[in-house]
């Protein structure tokens, strides 16, 4: 399987780098290279007085998890600075590799459909193994959080309550009324495996029709809103499911792949005790609290790293 592709996270689902992108990592690599000489940067985590660099891609959600993952570094006493909003995984990559920036908040699937296209995804498991063995030797995957930010079929709030349908139900439970429902997505979704063709193949489900809009932006949030759409290619963590009461249906046999929450690592910047803070949050952050999150952001405008900080010190990490 591939990861379809959508714009607010184009970052991690099409890699492909605008030339001002390329311009201002060559400005980021010039501004980070006085701090990042030696074969070994930062070995043993900042004991040499330098700081580990956090960086993120260019949408909302990246930057709030480097805040995350930056401050859990910052609370066991490890010097931190951060490069937010860097650009594109093929710019995000290459940084991590010539050890410009130290960590970087990845999703597992994405990542491995970067490095190998056509590697299969079967399990959480068999991606991060295969993932790791892609990797540049300097680099490596740390523990993957349940927390997934990917393709979803998405009901509203009327079809829930007409077909008495929840979040614990899941897309086979869709089989029935499929032929009663409009489904909403990118083009693009209407001929991918991840989308209605494995929809069909995979769950038996063929609806009444499918309505071309966009992926997972504002047309088709407001489509399902209005109802134009029973269903929706909806992004799991999107804060619009919050707003507008959405519901996300279970994907049990991994139709859409896997996206979970992992950072990304140069080797020799990490202590130990880095790489256990770093583990620490991601075995407390899944799809839910995710989501929460991101609403406070993009919802609510809060500052990223005020929202990180307060969720750290709730969940104990802090």
């Amino acid at each position: 399987m591939t990861s379809t592709g959508h714009p607010r996270r184009s970052i991690r689902q099409h890699p492909g780098a605008a030339a001002a992108v390329l311009a201002a990592a060559t400005v980021l690599l010039a501004g980070c290279s006085s701090d990042d000489t030696g074969d070994n940067p930062l070995d043993g985590g900042g004991s040499d007085g330098k700081s580990v660099v956090v960086g993120s891609n260019n949408f909302a959600e990246s930057t709030l998890l480097a805040d995350i993952y930056g401050e859990a570094l910052k609370a066991k006493g490890i010097k931190v600075s951060y490069k937010p909003n860097i650009g594109s995984r093929e710019t995000t990559y290459g940084l991590l590799k010539n050890g410009s920036i130290h960590v970087l908040p990845e999703y597992n699937g994405s990542l491995l459909a970067y490095l190998d296209s056509k590697a299969p995804q079967t399990s959480l498991e068999t991606v991060n193994a295969a993932a790791k063995a892609k990797l540049d030797s300097k680099l490596t995957l740390l523990d993957s959080s349940p927390a997934e930010d990917k393709d979803s079929v998405t009901i509203n709030a009327e079809t829930a309550a007409k077909y008495n349908l929840s979040a614990t139900s899941t897309l086979a439970d869709l089989k029935d009324i499929a032929p009663d429902l409009i489904l909403g997505g990118s083009p693009e979704f209407q001929t991918r495996h991840q989308g209605m063709l494995g929809l069909e193949s995979e769950y038996g489900l063929k609806f009444k029709s499918f309505k071309a809009l966009d992926a997972g932006g504002p047309l088709t949030q407001a489509a399902l809103k209005k109802n134009t759409v029973q269903a929706a290619d909806i992004f799991t963590t999107d804060p619009t499911i919050l707003k507008e009461k959405f519901i996300v249906l279970q994907d049990p046999k991994n139709l859409f792949g896997f996206a979970n929450v992992t950072p990304l690592v140069y080797k020799s910047a990490l202590s130990q005790e880095g790489v256990a803070a770093l583990n620490a949050v991601s075995a407390k952050l899944d799809t839910k609290t995710l989501l929460d999150l991101d609403a406070q952001v993009q919802l609510e405008n809060k500052d990223p790293l005020d929202v990180a900080k307060a969720w750290l010190k709730t969940a104990g990490l802090n």
